[in-house]
């Protein structure tokens, strides 16, 4: 019995002086001695420590399943010391002592020595390794107590060619690996992180499971998961590593690794210890189960190929002869079928049962065993006799069947000439009985019609040369009837629906043909009047167009005679309507003629008239425009007519105005031209006879304004001549201007005489007394002269009058100068 240590003991980490594993337990030893490094300081990489804590998690789960529980968190689930021992049990397969079940930190201490006690009873030294630790949850002493247990029950007893533990799991996945490319195994880390190694081993031992050809090296992740999924699912081993952990990991934990590739050793290696005890105890029975296969398979063959010949000779001797070729056709092809598909099968049978009956009887001879005898009625001479007598029914059914078909062929010839010649006429004659019911002469045109007609007299043709197909027709349908052919009953049924068709097609030919000639008389009358029709639409609607562009044209008259014009040949338009409206009404009649011939005899005209394309609609449209256009010339020219009439009456006011204003300015203005030459009397007396003269201008103003007034009436009127009179506004206005003018520097010079002082006025009138007597002498010796210059002097002033009214015709009456005027005014 073991004893147990203290509480408080502390074990150290590493083989017993006197332990032996099984396999070399030497160098089990060494290599766990090589751990000591690992738990010396206790120190441990963050990432290894979370693989080991995941791989040591799942394998204790592996075990602990198999009574019934499993852990969540190593380093608290073994605290208690219960689970530890459950697992001790379960992989060693040995009874601890009973556990206390107290929840004391005493009991539970004594839990965990026990399950170390027992650790140690295996041979296993550990070190540093206390119960304290593992009771208080110490992560990293836990993970060394587990990873303690795994070395000694999981791969201490792996051996591979003299080399165990870890050298020998090592060369195992060296050996089982090493036919795949890209799989290099030279230690349990980096030689597994592309995760290729794992899927070998996988695929060495069950290919099935893994396609490693589509593999990627570059493709880790993908590799890792598929093989853990893999084994998980077929091979019963948990999941222990995470892919991504092992990838992000620049050296993945070796342990970890180890613990994981254990788990594949022992589930391979158990297989292939299965499957070896399997197949020897097969090869012992193999030799008596084939011997009793091969009884078993010929008595089986023998049966059943005895009730395929039982069954197939009825088959063959059945010989009632069919009605058609095609029944006989399809017993021919039966029986090809039979030679081509269910014979050859059989004859192997029968073959391959005699070779089983002589390699039966040779092993059973060789074994020293007694001969094998058959049931009765299977023997190989059974089966020979039956065979005979299949082929001879198989050669008596081919005759029979050669020589009914060549018989039914010679009357299906017959009925196949019949069928040709029915369906030919058939196929001609279909869609003919339509054709001839069309009609579509109803909605001809003449042309149309006539073509109808040279295409229905080729028809007639056709329809003659027919009737020997038909004669013949009927003709074989009397002989396959006097030949009792089977199918006698639908030729005649045929042949009398082909000469009930063939009489149909005659009267529907004849009644085409005089629906044809009848409506082509129609549509040539028809054509006619349509003919009749273009030839007086055609003139009236250009009549009609001229009548809308002028009762539409724009006109402008600027005097009551033109406006008088118009209105005469408007009203001699109008007299023209009446016999317009006739000529509307007969084109119209002849329309409404061809119509009524149309619609009493059915027939549809296609389109509109074929020789105009004026419409009665667009006759009546255009006369009702027309009609409307009428009165409003009507009214546009009355209107224009008193427009012109007032434009009259403005010209004649004005005219008898200026023709008064005109003549006055002219005079007043030849007056003031003698008044300034022919003054005399005292300067004083001079301005005073002018002023007067002045004044009695002035007083002609209102004339001036009432002439004004007219003038503007004029303006708005848009009046531009006025045959009344030559006198024109501006005329006036400028004669009145210098008129003005005029008087008043006539004025301005005397009152500027009056205030010349004594001596220069004394100078000036002796001056001027010279000047006069020098001219009154000159024309009081040549009086004629003094009137000839006079009257130049009158012209002179009118024209330079009326150069300025020219002036003020082009400029603006401010710009035109007047001194010339002035000038002579002075002079």
């Amino acid at each position: 019995m073991v004893d147990y240590h203290a509480a408080n003991q502390s074990y150290q980490y590493g083989p017993s002086s006197g332990s032996n594993g099984a396999g070399g337990g030497g160098s089990v030893g060494d290599y766990m001695a090589q751990e000591d490094d690992w738990d010396r300081d206790l120190l441990l990489d963050p990432a290894w420590e979370k693989q080991q804590r995941k791989t040591f998690t799942a394998w204790c789960n592996s075990h602990l399943r198999k009574a019934g529980t499993q852990i969540e968190n190593i380093d608290e689930d073994f605290r208690d010391g219960l689970k530890l021992m459950l697992l001790l049990e379960v992989i060693s397969g040995e009874r601890l002592p009973k556990p206390e079940r107290g929840k004391m930190r005493v009991h539970k201490i004594n839990n965990v020595n026990k399950a170390l006690d027992f650790i140690a009873s295996k041979g296993v030294k550990l070190v540093s390794i206390g119960a304290e630790e593992i009771v208080d949850g110490n992560a990293k002493m836990t993970l060394g107590m587990i990873w303690t247990i795994i070395l000694r029950f999981a791969i201490q007893d792996i051996s591979v060619e003299e080399t165990s533990a870890k050298e020998g799991l090592l060369l195992w996945c060296q050996r089982k690996t090493a036919p795949y490319k890209n799989v290099n195994v030279q230690n349990f880390h980096i030689s597994w992180k592309d995760g290729l190694a794992f899927n070998a081993l996988i695929h060495r031992h069950r290919p099935e499971l893994i396609e490693y050809d589509k593999l990627r090296k570059d493709d880790p992740v993908t590799n890792l998961n598929n093989a853990f999924e893999v084994a998980e699912k077929y091979l019963d081993i948990p999941k222990m590593l995470d892919a991504e952990d092992i990838v992000n990991t620049a050296r993945p934990d070796e342990k970890a690794i180890m613990t994981y590739v254990s788990s594949f050793y022992h589930a391979f290696s158990g297989a292939q210890k299965a499957e070896t005890a399997a197949n020897r105890i097969c090869k012992v029975l193999a030799v008596n189960q084939e011997n009793e296969h091969l009884m078993e398979d010929y008595e089986r063959l023998a049966s059943d190929l005895l009730e395929w010949i039982r069954r197939t000779i009825p088959w063959l001797e059945d010989r009632v002869p069919q009605k058609t070729i095609q029944e006989m056709q399809q017993k021919l092809e039966d029986f090809r079928d039979y030679r081509r598909v269910h014979k050859p099968p059989k004859v192997q049978e029968k073959c391959q049962l005699e070779i089983n009956f002589n390699t039966l009887q040779t092993k059973l001879r060789l074994s020293n065993r007694p001969a094998f005898m058959p049931s009765e009625g299977r023997m190989v001479s059974d089966i020979n006799n039956g065979w005979q007598h299949l082929e001879q029914a198989e050669k008596g059914y081919e005759e029979w069947l050669l020589n009914e078909i060549r018989r039914l062929e010679r009357l299906d010839h017959l009925a196949e000439k019949f069928r040709q010649k029915a369906s030919i006429h058939e196929a001609w004659t279909d869609g003919k009985e339509v054709m001839l019911k069309h009609r579509d002469y109803e909605t001809a045109t003449l042309s149309d019609i006539k073509a109808l007609i040279r295409k229905h007299e080729a028809f007639e043709s056709d329809l003659a040369a027919h009737q020997d197909r038909v004669e013949q027709i009927a003709a074989i349908a009397q002989e396959l009837n006097e030949l009792d052919y089977y199918d006698s009953h639908n030729v005649n049924t045929r042949c009398q629906k082909i000469c009930d068709q063939w009489d149909a097609l005659g009267s529907l030919t004849h009644s085409r043909r005089e629906a044809l000639e009848k409506t082509e008389k129609q549509l040539e009358t028809i054509d006619q009047l349509h003919l009749e029709y273009a030839k007086r639409a055609a003139p009236f609607n250009n009549w009609m167009e001229s009548a809308m562009e002028d009762l539409q044209d724009m006109f402008i008259v600027h005097t009551i005679e033109e406006i008088e014009g118009l209105i005469s040949a408007h009203d001699q338009f109008k007299s023209t309507l009446p016999d317009a409206d006739r000529e509307r009404e007969a084109i119209l009649a002849i329309h409404k003629e061809a119509q009524r011939i149309a619609e009493s005899n059915h027939i549809k005209l296609s389109g509109s008239n074929p020789y105009t394309s004026v419409t009665p609609q667009i006759i009546n449209s255009k006369w009702e425009k027309v009609q409307q256009l009428v009165p409003k010339r009507d009214h546009a020219l009355l209107e224009e007519q008193r427009k012109q009439q007032s434009n009259e009456h403005l010209r004649r006011q004005f005219a008898s105005q200026a023709n008064i204003v005109g003549p006055w300015i002219q005079t007043k203005m030849e007056e003031i031209g003698r008044i300034s030459i022919e003054m005399n009397g005292t300067l004083e007396d001079q301005l005073s006879h002018l002023k007067q003269y002045e004044r009695s201008i002035v007083d002609y103003k209102p004339n001036l304004d009432l002439l004004e007034q007219q003038h503007q009436l004029i303006q708005e009127a848009l009046i531009f001549d006025n045959k009344h009179t030559n006198y024109t506004m501006e005329h006036i206005r400028v004669g009145w201007e210098q008129l003005l003018t005029t008087i008043a520097r006539t004025i301005n010079e005397v009152e500027n005489q009056i205030l010349t002082p004594p001596a220069k006025k004394k100078k000036e009138k002796k001056k001027k007394h010279t000047h006069t007597r020098h001219t009154q002498k000159k024309t009081h010796k040549n009086p004629q002269k003094k009137k000839t210059m006079k009257k130049t002097f009158q012209r002179i002033t009118i024209y330079f009058i009326n150069l300025r009214i020219y002036y003020i015709n082009i400029y603006s009456p401010s710009s035109i100068p007047s001194p010339p005027l002035a000038l002579i005014m002075k002079t």
